[in-house]
C-alpha cells in the first residue's frame, strides 16, 4: 500500500472512530432502561424522551454545524462533537435527576452529527475507488460501537449480580446503570486526542482560497501527478455553483429545479432509513428482546447477537458497496427489510398470553403474586390486551417492574422465527440503507453545498429518529409490537418505491461526474 493510501486510511479511520463513540452513546442507554425507570419512576414519554434526548439534541447542532464546518473547517467541528461526547458522558453518568440525565443526554446529541462530517471529510480525501468502503467505515465503527456497548451492558449487569464484595463495595449492584454510562468516558477521550494527527480538509481549504494548504493535504492523499487534476476539479465544482454562499442561497439552490432529482433522493432516504425502526430495535434491544418472553437476562444476551449481526453485515456491505453498486443495494436491501418486519409481525400477531396455576407459584419474586389468581388460564391474543390486565391486577408500577418475568411464564409464541426475522431485519439495514446513506451524502452534493446539505438532510433523518425514539415506549404500550413493526415496513414500501424510480447508480463516479448525472433532464433508469 502507497504512503498516500496508507494515509488516507490512517485519517478516515481516526476519522470514523466518532462512529463508535456514537454506536455506544446511542446503545449504552439501553441496558439503563429499567433502572432508570425505577429510580426516577418515569412513564412511557418520559422514558422515550430520555432514550431520544440526543435526537432531539442533534437536531439543534445540525442547524449550526453546516456553518461551523464552513468557518472553522471539518477537522475542528469534530474535535468539538469530541469534547461534547466526553462532556455528555460524565455528566450523564453522575445525573442525579430525570431532567438533569435528560439535559446531559441532549448536550451529547450535540455530538451525534459528526456521523454527518465524517462522512464529508473521508468523502473528500477519498479516491473515487476507494470513498465507498472508507465513508462506510463510519457505519462499522457504529455498529462495533452498539456490539461493545450490548456486551458492556451484558458484563456490567453480571458482575452487578454476582454478589462478590467488591461489587458492593464500589457501588456496582446500586449503580448499575451509572457504571454503564461512564464506559464512554474512556473511548470520548482517545477519540479527541486522535483527531489531532488528522489534516484539515482540502476541499475546505480551496473552498476557503487557501490553495497552497489544499495542495499539501492532497500530496498525503493523492498521487503527485493527480494533484492538478484533483485541484481542477474541485475548482470547477465552486465555480459553477452559485456564490452567494449565504445558508438561505445555499438551501435555495439544494431545493432548486437544477437538483430536484439530489433532492428527491436525499429526502426519501434520509426518512426511510429511520423510518424502518431501526433505532427502536437497536436503543430498546432488552426490551424488545424480552417480548419475546424470554426474560430480562437472557433479553440482555440476545442483544449482543444484534451487534454481531451489524458487525458482520456491515462488513459485507462495505466489501461489495463499490463491486455491487449502490443502487441495487439499496432497492434489494429495503425489500429485505420489509420481508423481515413482515415475519416479525406475523410471529407476534400469531402469539398467545396465559398464565397457569404453577406458573404463579413459581414466581415468588412478585409480591403478593397470589393476586394474579384472577387471570389463571385466561388467554390474551395480544400483548396489549395482556398487559393492560396485568396493569388492572397488579398496579402500573409492578406491572412494568415484572414485566420481563411475567411474559417468560405466559408467552405463547415462536421466538425462533421472531429471533431470526429480528436479526434478519438487522442484517438488511446494515448491508443496505444503513452505510449506503451516507456513502450517497459524501457524493450526491457539490462541494460549494455539502457544508449546508449533508447536516440538512442529517437533521431530517435525526428528526425521524428522534420521533421513532421518543414514541416506541408509547407505541409498544398502546399499539403493540406487531403493530408497530407492521407500521415501519408500510413506511419503507413507500420509500422504496420513490427510490426505485430516481435513485441513480454513482459506482466508481468522481463526485464532479455524480453532479452531471443527477442535474441530468434524462429519465431515471428504472
Amino acid at each position: 500500500m502507497g504512503s498516500y493510501k496508507k494515509n488516507a486510511f490512517t485519517y478516515s479511520t481516526i476519522v470514523a472512530m466518532g462512529g463508535f463513540v456514537f454506536g455506544l452513546d446511542a446503545a449504552l442507554i439501553s441496558g439503563t432502561i429499567k433502572f432508570i425507570t425505577q429510580e426516577f419512576s418515569l412513564t412511557d414519554l418520559e422514558l422515550g424522551s430520555v432514550v431520544g434526548a440526543p435526537a432531539m439534541g442533534v437536531l439543534l447542532a445540525l442547524v449550526f454545524v453546516g456553518y461551523a464546518c464552513n468557518k472553522f473547517g471539518r477537522r475542528a467541528t469534530l474535535m468539538i462533537a469530541a469534547a461534547l461526547y466526553l462532556f455528555s458522558a460524565i455528566a450523564s453518568a453522575m445525573a442525579p435527576t430525570y431532567t438533569l440525565l435528560l439535559i446531559a443526554r441532549f448536550l451529547g446529541g450535540l455530538a451525534f452529527s459528526s456521523i454527518s462530517i465524517a462522512s464529508m471529510y473521508i468523502g473528500e480525501i477519498a479516491p473515487p475507488k476507494w470513498r465507498g468502503k472508507l465513508v462506510s467505515m463510519t457505519q462499522i465503527n457504529i455498529v462495533v460501537g452498539l456490539s461493545a456497548a450490548y456486551f458492556i451492558n451484558y458484563l456490567i449487569l453480571g458482575l452487578a449480580n454476582s454478589g462478590a464484595p467488591w461489587v458492593q463495595e464500589w457501588g456496582l449492584d446500586a449503580n448499575t446503570w451509572r457504571f454503564m454510562l461512564a464506559t464512554e468516558v474512556i473511548f470520548a477521550f482517545l477519540w479527541f486526542l486522535l483527531l489531532f494527527l488528522v489534516p484539515r480538509s482540502p476541499a475546505w481549504l480551496l473552498y476557503n482560497e487557501r490553495e497552497p494548504e489544499a495542495i499539501k493535504t492532497l500530496q498525503k492523499v493523492t498521487p503527485e501527478d493527480e494533484i492538478p487534476a484533483k485541484i481542477a476539479q474541485m475548482r470547477f465544482s465552486l465555480e459553477n455553483s452559485n456564490q452567494d454562499r449565504s445558508l438561505g442561497s445555499q438551501l435555495k439552490e439544494i431545493f432548486g429545479k437544477p437538483m430536484r432529482v439530489t433532492m428527491i433522493i436525499a429526502m426519501t432516504i434520509a426518512i426511510a432509513q429511520q423510518a424502518t425502526g431501526i433505532n427502536a430495535i437497536l436503543f430498546y434491544a432488552p426490551t424488545v428482546f424480552e417480548q419475546l418472553g424470554i426474560g430480562t437476562d437472557a433479553a440482555f444476551a440476545q442483544a449482543i447477537y444484534i451487534g454481531l449481526t451489524s458487525i458482520v453485515f456491515t462488513i459485507l456491505g462495505l466489501l461489495l458497496v463499490d463491486r455491487i453498486g449502490r443502487r441495487p443495494m439499496i432497492i434489494w436491501g429495503m425489500l429485505w427489510i420489509i420481508i423481515s418486519l413482515g415475519i416479525c409481525y406475523y410471529g407476534f400477531k400469531t402469539a398467545d398470553y396465559t398464565i397457569t396455576e404453577s406458573a404463579i407459584t413459581e414466581m415468588s419474586s412478585i409480591p403478593n403474586a397470589d393476586r394474579l389468581n384472577v387471570l389463571v388460564d385466561v388467554s390474551y391474543e395480544s400483548d396489549i390486551s395482556f398487559k393492560a390486565a396485568l396493569i388492572e391486577t397488579l398496579g402500573e408500577t409492578d406491572a412494568r417492574d415484572y414485566s420481563g418475568l411475567l411474559l417468560q411464564k405466559a408467552a405463547d409464541i415462536n421466538a425462533l422465527l421472531i429471533l431470526m426475522g429480528i436479526l434478519s431485519f438487522i442484517g438488511a439495514f446494515h448491508f443496505s440503507v444503513g452505510p449506503i446513506m451516507w456513502v450517497l451524502f459524501s457524493e450526491i452534493f457539490p462541494i460549494s453545498l455539502r457544508g449546508v446539505a449533508i447536516p440538512f438532510f442529517t437533521l431530517v433523518t435525526s428528526f425521524v429518529s428522534y420521533l421513532v425514539q421518543k414514541f416506541f415506549p408509547w407505541q409498544l404500550a398502546t399499539m403493540g409490537i406487531s403493530s408497530t413493526l407492521l407500521f415501519y415496513a408500510i413506511t419503507v414500501s413507500i420509500g422504496l418505491v420513490i427510490l426505485y424510480f430516481y435513485l441513480k447508480e454513482t459506482k466508481n463516479m468522481t463526485i464532479e461526474e455524480v453532479q452531471l448525472a443527477l442535474s441530468s433532464r434524462r429519465k431515471p433508469k428504472v
